[in-house]
C-alpha cells in the first residue's frame, strides 16, 4: 500500500495518471492554499483510500465500462473517507435514467424514449419507438463523452436499420438504451454547460456539436471521450434560471444532504422553440473547464479547502 500524509486524494483513471490537463491548475491552486494532496487511480489496488480523510472524484473517465465496480469503489471509499460528491449521488447520476426523476419534478428535458433490456424488444418494437421525422440519437444510459452513441435519420430506411442494429446490440449485452430527438439548434448554437461550485453558479462554456452520423463499432475502443471544442459563453438569463432550477431540484432527490454538492455541471441545449432543455446533469466526474472560467479554479480550491 502507498503511504501518504496528504489530507486529500484526487481520483483519476489509469489513462490520465496525472489528471486531465485542465485539472493541473487545480493542483497549483491547492498547493497555494497549503493543501497537501495526491493523485490516485481509482481502481489501483495498491492505493489505501482510508489514508485520505477526503477524496474528490475527478477524471475517472473509464468507469463507463465497469459501472458496478465503480459504484462499489465509491461505497468502499465512503466507509473510511468523505467522498466528494457522495457515493449515493454518484450511483444515481452515472445512469442517465436520472433524467426520468428530473422530468417528474418538472424539469424540461430532451424528449426521450427509454428501452430496458428486460423487455426483450424485437426489431419491430424498437423501430416503432423511433421518431417519424428528423434526426434522432441512440445511446446507452451509462456512457460518457459521447461514447457508444450514434445519430440517425428518421426518414431514411438504411439509417433506421443501422439504428435498430445499434439499439439491439446495446440491449443484447444488458445495457439500457435512450432514444432522443436530435435538436438541430445544437448544430448552430452548440450546448451551454453551466458549472456550479458549492451550489453557486461559477461560469459557462459553449460546447460544439459532436454527433455527425451513425455509431461505428470499434470507433470508441481505447478512447475515453470524443474531442470537444469549447469556448467561454455568457449564459442567457433563461439558461441560468433553468440550470438553477436543476441544481435546486437535487434537494428533492436527496432531501437528507446537509448542504450543496461541491460541484455540478448542467448541460443545456435549445429545443425547436428556442427554449433551453436539460441534456445532462453531471455530478460524478465532469470536466469543469477551469481554463474558460476566470477565477473558477480559485473558487473551486477555496470551496474544497473549506471542507477539509
Amino acid at each position: 500500500m502507498t503511504e501518504t500524509t496528504a489530507r486529500l486524494a484526487l481520483a483519476t483513471c489509469a489513462a490520465l495518471p496525472d489528471l486531465d490537463p485542465d485539472e493541473q491548475v487545480l493542483r497549483d491552486a491547492l498547493r497555494e492554499r497549503g493543501v497537501a494532496h495526491d493523485v490516485a487511480v481509482w481502481d489501483d489496488p495498491t492505493v489505501d483510500w482510508g489514508a485520505y480523510p477526503h477524496v474528490v472524484i475527478r477524471s475517472t473517465w473509464d468507469y463507463t465500462e465497469r459501472p458496478a465496480q465503480f459504484t462499489d469503489w465509491t461505497r468502499r471509499v465512503e466507509r473510511t473517507s468523505t467522498l466528494l460528491n457522495p457515493a449515493e449521488v454518484i450511483a444515481w447520476n452515472i445512469d442517465k435514467t436520472y433524467l426520468r426523476d428530473l422530468d417528474e419534478l418538472g424539469i424540461p428535458i430532451v424528449p426521450t424514449i427509454w428501452l430496458d433490456p428486460e423487455r426483450n424488444f424485437n426489431a419491430r418494437a424498437i423501430h416503432t419507438r423511433f421518431p417519424a421525422f428528423g434526426d434522432f440519437v441512440i445511446k446507452p444510459t451509462v456512457s460518457a463523452g459521447s461514447r457508444d452513441t450514434g445519430r440517425y435519420k428518421a426518414d431514411e430506411t438504411p439509417s433506421r436499420s443501422l439504428a435498430i442494429m445499434h439499439a439491439k446490440n446495446l440491449l443484447g449485452v444488458g445495457r439500457r438504451v435512450m432514444i432522443q430527438r436530435y435538436l438541430r439548434r445544437v448544430d448552430t448554437q452548440g450546448e451551454t454547460a453551466l458549472v456550479f461550485i458549492d451550489g453557486e453558479f461559477s461560469h459557462a462554456v459553449r460546447k460544439g456539436p459532436l454527433l455527425e452520423g451513425p455509431y461505428r463499432a470499434g470507433e470508441s475502443d481505447g478512447v475515453l471521450y470524443r474531442e470537444e471544442v469549447m469556448s467561454p459563453r455568457d449564459a442567457a438569463p433563461e439558461e441560468r434560471e433553468l440550470a438553477e432550477r436543476v441544481v435546486a431540484a437535487l434537494k428533492q432527490v436527496f432531501p437528507h444532504l446537509d448542504g450543496p454538492l461541491l460541484y455540478a455541471r448542467v448541460d443545456l441545449i435549445r429545443d425547436d422553440e428556442d427554449a433551453p432543455v436539460l441534456l445532462e446533469l453531471e455530478l460524478a466526474e465532469p470536466s469543469l473547464f477551469f481554463q474558460h472560467g476566470p477565477g473558477s479554479v480559485e473558487r473551486f480550491a477555496d470551496a474544497l479547502a473549506a471542507r477539509l
